[in-house]
């Protein structure tokens, strides 16, 4: 893998087994009709023949897009580029080309901009009977956590642990509900600074939600004042 993951299981998930370098794909978004709820699972409103029938997986164990919308991906590039700018705050990316893990997974890498070294992995998985491309999180070599685990169940407040390293040690936190880009708590981590991996342990408080998922992320902001240098993000449940 291109980055040390932010979780095992996530890891398992979402990536497969191998990488390698290609070019930059260039097709587009394209759109399907909303679902009736924010974890579907339910069969297609079609049903086809029992031998041509596709497997439905849940889309709630992603984070981008939301369920609730209608924004669906072809492109797994597209899926990795947008959720850096619009979910996670990068400005102007610089984007990786698609690395396959196997037929239905892989990563993508994303750079804040041109002269940026840290490298944001964005994880990307085919997902729901169209076939269309999820985002099922995000790592960088900078954040290793130790907990909470990939989807585990959380209340407030959430402990998160593990190691980072960061401009001035710091790491903002986010936690947000799925559908909303507005956070239920924030907060922030301070593990080490100037590449050097330091501990962090600390409690962040949230609202209490009206999602029965959503996803805890943590942002690395530019020295520059350029919107976000690297990021991750893992899901959770919430009890």
């Amino acid at each position: 893998m291109v980055a040390t993951l932010v979780g095992s299981a996530l890891l398992t998930v979402s990536c497969g087994s191998k990488s390698s370098t290609a070019t930059k794909p260039t097709t587009t978004t394209t759109s399907a009709a909303t679902p009736t709820t924010s974890s579907p699972t339910s069969s297609p409103t079609s049903s086809p023949t029992s031998s041509t029938k596709p497997t439905i997986v849940p889309t709630d164990t992603a984070v981008w897009p939301f369920a609730t919308s209608s924004t669906r991906y072809a492109d797994p590039v597209k899926a990795a580029t947008d959720f850096a700018v619009t979910y996670l705050g990068f400005v102007k990316p610089v984007v990786g080309p698609f690395v396959a893990g196997d037929s239905r997974s892989g990563e993508v890498a994303i750079r804040a901009n041109t002269r940026a070294t840290a490298t944001t992995t964005v994880m990307v998985r085919k997902l729901a009977p169209d076939e269309t491309w999820w985002v099922l999180g995000a790592a960088t070599t900078h954040l290793r956590l130790v907990a909470p685990a990939w989807n585990a169940s959380i209340t407030s407040p959430v402990t998160l642990s593990g190691r980072s390293t960061a401009f001035e040690a710091t790491v903002n936190v986010e936690i947000r509900q799925d559908g909303s880009l507005t956070p239920i708590g924030t907060g922030f981590v301070m593990g080490g600074a100037n590449g050097t991996m330091g501990p962090f342990s600390k409690a962040i408080t949230f609202t209490k939600p009206t999602a029965k998922r959503g996803s805890i992320v943590f942002e690395m902001p530019s020295s520059a004042g350029g919107g976000t240098l690297e990021a991750g993000v893992i899901r959770v449940q919430f009890l």
